[in-house]
């Protein structure tokens, strides 16, 4: 039996009860180990000192901590730690609770000039996050963006979808739930009620009821047995009268509960006064997981695997949809078989019926069906199947086999058969969404995991990072991640803004029905043949958010629009460019007028930065990523480790790219390295149109 891990539901229903003995307790400082372990310290007038683990990584639990078993306190604080002791020391522990019946609990802390809520994802992944007054995350110790929720600075904080909570359901409800599942009564209980995989089984054994029953064969008897061996499980946990335990196998710890599991009743277990009591003596002791070893000896969590797992469920996901899909089709087949063979069946349907309500049984009646199939007669040779303990009757119609109900006519078999069809695409609705769902875990798993890699890189090259000579290296690794917006025009603002815009008209149009978001900033020089240019306020695969622009980096954007326009081309060296909002931008035209195409009509007051300077540096950054880079100078010289100044000229885009491929290749050592990335023809990519020079 493998060591528990993990609270459950069941464990923060009987752990937020007792929590809430503590409020009142004031905050003193707060700690952060090892990126997923937090430690509150904290003082009350009764108890004095007390210690609160909040654990959030491969092991997650909370509860109160004897002093002794308090890890030391770690050395110099990260950011994170500082930024909670800032907001919660000295604030008062206002409240705890769980979150409906999910593993989340919420701890709220109040201060005279703010209060905090700290939430505690201790599922999946798990995660910590720090809200304001109004529900904004401050700072989370993972940024999660999913399609189903947010998790990061500056944005509201979002919950995952809640799932049943077995306190709140009736017993209508119950059942409801429980017959909605195609599995055994154990599964449902534990996917369906949300009582996992432990609870489900203790409340079969409680109810004396087989684990493996199917769903589709459980009586009413049952039902009402397992609904109150649930009310006799949480009843007393939710009054706070607790028998908890800690169980052993083999001499090491395996479990611990709030109360006394029939499940358990084989293991040797030691009884605490609370179940607080219980979780510190657990964890205190819990022996290290062998994964959790070989990830401290590798030097990460095992990403690999866990990416593994989810391209596995994403197959078995994709198999079961076809399936469904498949499933649903043959159902609405088999209806418009119905309909289509109308006369046939209702004289299969009107025979059996008379033949009941006469008082025939089902074998007198298989026997005359199989008579009049063998005279030829092709209602009854249609009919292949008759199930006296259904009270059913199969006919082959074309290649398929139709059970149908002689209670009931023609068109409510075929609606029975169409209403089946509808219940398998709701299933397969809810095997796209969790698809969905599996898709974005995996996109999370990878985008932690290159986090992890950069990460580890960058503390291999941390301590010497500061010194290095690039341009005096002898040999410089290259690392040129693709991105989606290399193909555009493109550059980041001093600021850290992602600015695009178009290389023709094709890219214009792109730029702003693909790519271009509600709270993005849209710019366009004031001379003609100028491109669409977009300063983005969230990347694509986040959600759109309005938040405040420096002026520099707007500046800055408009210097873009006004370089790449034609107004370098005619060896100007100054233009105007404005900006509006994307509701401003249409690709309707006035009445009489015509748009070509990759133009936009703009409609209501524009933003004008006037008599703008061209400006257009390129330079080529060898941290974090290996690659030219260019736009507007003040954007590009800090970034860049070298890079060069242009202004209007007489040189052809080309041949400036390839004086500026020279000049590189004289300040770098290794002039291999810019051979590989900055070639004349990926210099040229940053260039703005017609004639240059390099500034001196």
């Amino acid at each position: 039996m493998e060591p528990k891990r993990e609270v459950s539901s069941v464990d923060l229903m009987a752990l937020t009860r007792e929590l809430s003995g503590y409020t009142g307790a004031k905050v003193d400082k707060a700690y952060l180990y090892d990126d997923d372990l937090i430690r509150l310290k904290m003082r009350e007038y009764d108890r004095g000192r007390v210690e609160l683990l909040i654990e959030v990584g491969e092991t997650k639990r909370a509860h109160v901590a004897r002093p002794e078993h308090v890890p030391e306190a770690p050395g110099r604080p990260p950011n994170f730690a500082k930024m909670l002791r800032n907001r919660i020391a000295g604030a008062d522990f206002a409240a705890v609770r769980q979150h409906g019946f999910d593993r989340i609990l919420e701890f709220e802390f109040r201060r005279g000039d703010a209060d905090t809520t700290i939430v505690a994802e201790l599922f999946g992944e798990g995660n910590l996050a720090v809200l304001d007054e109004a529900g904004e995350v401050v700072d989370s110790l993972q940024t999660i963006r999913l399609q189903s929720r947010t998790v990061a600075p500056g944005s509201q904080y979002g919950f995952p979808q809640s799932r049943v909570n077995p306190l709140e359901v009736d017993f209508e409800s119950f059942v409801s739930h429980m017959e909605d599942s195609d599995t055994d009564v154990v599964r449902t209980l534990a996917t369906q009620l949300n009582l996992g995989g432990l609870y489900g089984e203790e409340i079969c054994t409680r109810a004396d009821v087989e684990k493996s029953l199917d769903i589709a064969d459980a009586s009413e008897d049952e039902y009402e047995r397992l609904f109150d061996a649930i009310q006799r499980l949480v009843d007393p946990i939710a009054a706070g009268e607790t028998e908890s335990r800690v169980y052993y196998e083999d001499d090491r710890r395996v479990d611990v509960t709030p109360m006394a599991l029939e499940e358990y009743a084989h293991l040797q277990s030691e009884a605490f006064d609370s179940f607080n009591e219980a979780l510190d003596d657990y964890f205190t002791n819990l022996e290290p997981d062998e994964d959790e070893t070989t990830a401290a000896e590798s030097g990460g969590p095992d990403f690999e695997g866990d990416i593994e797992q989810r391209e596995r469920i994403i197959a078995q996901q994709e198999a079961a949809i076809e399936e469904f899909e498949a499933d649903a089709e043959a159902e609405r087949e088999k209806a418009k078989l119905v309909y289509g063979n109308y006369d046939l069946v209702d004289e299969v349907l009107s025979t059996v019926r008379e033949a009941r309500e006469a008082g025939h049984g089902w074998d007198d009646i298989e026997a005359t069906l199989a008579e009049g199939a063998e005279a030829g007669i092709e209602a009854a040779e249609a009919v292949v199947d008759v199930d006296a303990a259904d009270g059913m009757v199969t006919v082959r119609l074309d290649d398929h086999e139709i059970r149908l109900d002689p209670r009931h006519g023609v068109e409510k078999n075929a609606d029975r058969l169409y209403t089946e069809a509808k219940r398998i695409e709701e299933k397969r609705d809810g095997a796209l969404a969790a698809i969905e769902d599996t898709r974005e875990e995996l996109a999370e798993l990878e985008r932690r995991q290159a986090e992890w890699q950069a990460r580890d890189e960058e503390e291999e090259t941390d301590e010497e990072a500061e010194d290095v000579d690039w341009l005096s290296r002898s040999s410089i690794p290259v690392r040129k991640p693709e991105t989606w917006y290399d193909r555009f025009r493109w550059f980041r603002t001093s600021d850290g803004f992602l600015v695009i815009g178009g290389r023709n008209a094709d890219q214009n149009e792109e730029i702003v029905q693909k790519y271009m978001e509600p709270t993005d900033r849209f710019f366009h020089a004031q001379a003609h043949g100028g491109p669409v240019t977009v300063l983005k306020t969230s990347e694509p695969s986040e959600p759109s958010k309005d938040i405040d622009v420096p002026d520099r980096s707007l500046e800055e954007a408009a210097q873009f629009a006004v370089t790449y326009s034609t107004v370098w081309k005619d060896g100007k060296f100054s233009g105007d460019a404005y900006m509006v909002d994307p509701e401003q931008v249409s690709k309707t035209p006035e009445s009489g007028e015509f748009l070509e195409k990759g133009g936009f009509a703009i409609r209501g007051d524009r933003t004008y930065f006037e008599d703008t300077p061209v400006g257009c540096a390129v330079g080529i950054i060898c941290e974090p990523e290996t690659r030219v880079i260019g736009g507007p100078p003040t954007a590009i010289e800090d970034r860049a480790e070298t890079s060069v100044r242009l202004e209007p000229g007489r040189y052809a885009q080309g041949d400036a790219a390839k004086r500026m491929y020279r000049e590189f290749r004289e300040r770098f050592a290794d002039t291999s390295f810019v051979r590989k990335v900055a070639s004349p023809d990926e210099i040229q990519l940053f260039m703005p149109p017609g004639g240059s020079r390099m500034v001196e």
